[in-house]
């Protein structure tokens, strides 16, 4: 008898742990997956166009699929190379598990680098910020992969896409006559 009870509890502790271990794994399922929905990069692209008076952009299956197909290209490099396609693209690259959200902040951070007035960067790269405020880029599509090498990258592609020469990105002054402008 003595034995029989020493194995229950020994029974109910393996069970313990594997519901331990069961609710750990699907918390970081969770959390790997956080910040990288569809609807989280359309927030973080639509917040950073409200900021400027831009329409939100709207989730392109057919765009998002174009992406995943090229970031499935750049797997093994684990390079940013542009695609060349159709669309505007952002590329963004993580030692580590990079996510969408994070990566769409790094480009929205380039925005103190772009000056409207000349409409060109000053002190640094705003090319990417561009394209996330680019007011006639409507549509949007974006993927990650995961690397061979444990890096992480991450492609939006814009529909139609911008980053036109001589070209800004937003109307600045019909803003500021509506009062929408918040630069």
């Amino acid at each position: 008898m003595f034995i029989y009870h020493q194995k229950k509890p020994n029974m109910m502790m393996f069970k313990i742990s594997q519901a331990i271990i069961c609710v750990i794994g699907l918390a970081t399922v969770h959390v790997s997956l956080a910040q990288n929905s569809p609807q989280d990069y359309l927030n973080t692209h639509n917040a950073a166009r409200a900021q400027v008076g831009v329409g939100p952009m709207r989730w392109d299956a057919k765009v998002a699929s174009y992406a995943q197909n090229y970031v499935e290209k750049l797997k093994g490099s684990c390079k940013l190379v542009h695609s060349g396609g159709p669309y505007g693209e952002n590329l963004a690259w993580g030692s580590r598990d990079l996510s969408g959200t994070a990566a769409v902040n790094m480009w929205v951070a380039e925005k103190p680098k772009y000056d409207y007035n000349s409409n060109s960067c000053v002190g640094g790269e705003c090319r990417h910020y561009t394209q996330v405020v680019w007011s006639n880029s409507v549509r949007l599509g974006c993927a990650k992969v995961r690397c061979n090498n444990g890096g992480t990258i991450i492609s939006c592609n814009y529909d139609p896409p911008g980053n036109y020469v001589n070209q800004r990105p937003y109307l600045r002054v019909i803003q500021e006559v509506l009062g929408i402008y918040n630069a």
